[in-house]
């Protein structure tokens, strides 16, 4: 049979798994049972639906590849039928004259696949192979969903303090509930993390989750990003683009730095929270959804509703449950835990022989004010690791600003060998950062106006200089 001689490297990963053909002119050899068993697949031939049945009843099969009947309501009977006497085979139909809304109809009553006749063998071996690359996708997004939940459990997040505590609890209590969450709190304080967790901890952890920082994306785009457009709806919407609402249909949408929503999009976010529907850019009608939202901000939003930034009526439909993460300054008490768990990643990720920390290092980052939080330890430990010459970290290895007694309050001295003003003006703006920070107890909203620079390039410069 000519092009045979490449079949069996179409699915030789499949070799051995059985399939009942039923078709009219089902036998060994008809064209499509030749390809099978080119394929190596065990074939058991049935022409009559009635005789198919009674064998499914008693024969298990991995696959039931099938001609339909062209009316629409025998063909979905069969299809039901097939489901009830073996549940566990993968259905192929083959399809002769059904209308797209008919097909549609068989997947939905339980058919893998569907391919249109006449076909050539190598279209039916294809449809099989996709049932079985399908299934094995799903089962790695099965396996990668168990280990991001067992890695967002409240157990893998490092705390032991009360305040944290509470917050656990809480999160416990509402996370298989739709209630919105607004998390507040400073940057690197870890608002993410609490946020998967709910997620993962819900019942909706097999969805998606899906995080977006709102004050990242162009105000230009970010519409276009949260809820999706139609083609031609502006200049480049060359096709339909779903947005993260839709995307995230059944789980989770974390909108990080709510704060610099722009207010147009809040109307729409409003909206979205009262009528659980979204209209994409240029739609003319509503989609319905079912997202949670989690809200998260490091700014004062009752402060910026004074000021006319944000709408109250947005506000107190986020602030249905909220939750104020403290700072690292606020839970000393977690940074020994905190310390031993980046060495041991560090251990892992980079391979450093470091196993442990010296105690006057420890006491010193305890006294420590963190204005960068739990992200500015993180990176703090890490450098320490790499600098260390023994086998734990110690005082000399940590950064000059931290175990220098007057910790970050001082400005930086100037080597008399180091002209440029590149990086003079960088240590320069640390330390008043620094400074600003600890005077305002880590408020970034009062702390860009004592610097006087925007909030937004208060938040750059922090993730720049990675404080």
């Amino acid at each position: 049979m000519s092009g045979d001689n490449h079949i069996p490297q179409v699915l030789e990963a499949y070799a051995g798994e059985s399939v009942m053909l039923i078709t009219p002119d089902s036998g060994p050899q008809s064209p499509l049972a030749q390809h099978l068993l080119g394929a190596a697949y065990e074939v058991l031939y049935v022409q009559d639906n009635k005789e198919a049945l009674q064998h499914l009843k008693k024969t298990k099969v991995d696959f039931v590849i099938c001609e339909l009947p062209e009316v629409k309501e025998e063909a979905i009977s069969f299809i039901d039928e097939i489901r009830r006497s073996n549940s566990k085979s993968a259905i192929v139909v083959l399809s002769k004259g059904l209308d797209a809304q008919t097909e549609v109809s068989i997947v939905q009553h339980g058919a893998d696949e569907i391919v249109s006749l006449p076909c050539k063998g190598e279209d039916l071996l294809l449809a099989c192979k996709k049932v079985r690359e399908r299934e094995r996708a799903q089962l790695v997004k099965d396996a990668d969903r168990s280990q991001t939940s067992k890695r967002y459990s409240f157990s893998n997040i490092i705390a032991n303090s009360p305040g944290m505590k509470d917050i656990f609890e809480n999160v416990r209590k509402v996370a298989d509930y739709r209630t919105t969450v607004l998390l507040q709190g400073e940057s690197g304080t870890g608002k993410e993390l609490i946020a998967r967790a709910i997620h993962y901890n819900s019942n909706r952890k097999n969805k998606a989750f899906i995080a977006i920082n709102c004050g990242a994306i162009p105000e230009n785009l970010l519409e276009s990003e949260l809820f999706g457009h139609k083609r031609g709806a502006f200049t480049d919407a060359t096709r339909d683009k779903l947005g993260l609402f839709q995307e995230a249909n059944g789980g989770t949408v974390l909108l990080d730095e709510i704060g610099e929503l722009p207010v147009h999009l809040q109307v729409k976010l409003l909206r979205v929270l009262q009528e659980n529907e979204i209209r994409p850019v240029g739609a003319a009608e509503s989609i319905p959804i079912d997202v949670r939202i989690i809200a998260a901000t490091l700014r004062d939003l009752e402060e910026d509703i004074l000021d006319g930034r944000f709408r109250d009526d947005l506000y107190y439909r986020l602030n249905v449950l909220s939750l104020r993460i403290p700072a690292l300054r606020e839970r000393k008490e977690d940074i020994p835990l905190l310390v031993q768990h980046f060495i041991k990643e560090n251990n892992e990720r980079l391979g450093l022989p470091v196993y442990g920390i010296a105690d006057d290092a420890l006491e010193t980052l305890k006294k420590h004010p963190w204005p960068g939080n739990i992200r500015e330890l993180e990176n703090c430990v890490e450098r320490a690791m790499i600098l260390t010459e023994k086998d734990v970290i110690t005082l000399e290895s940590l950064p000059r600003s931290i175990s220098s007694s007057e910790n970050s309050d001082d400005f930086v001295e100037l080597p008399d060998d180091e002209l440029s003003i590149k990086r003079h003006s960088r240590r320069l703006e640390e330390t008043l950062i620094k400074r600003a920070l600890e005077k305002t107890d880590g408020n970034r909203t009062h702390a860009a106006k004592l610097l006087e620079i925007s909030h937004r390039t208060l938040l750059y410069k922090l993730k720049e200089y990675e404080l």
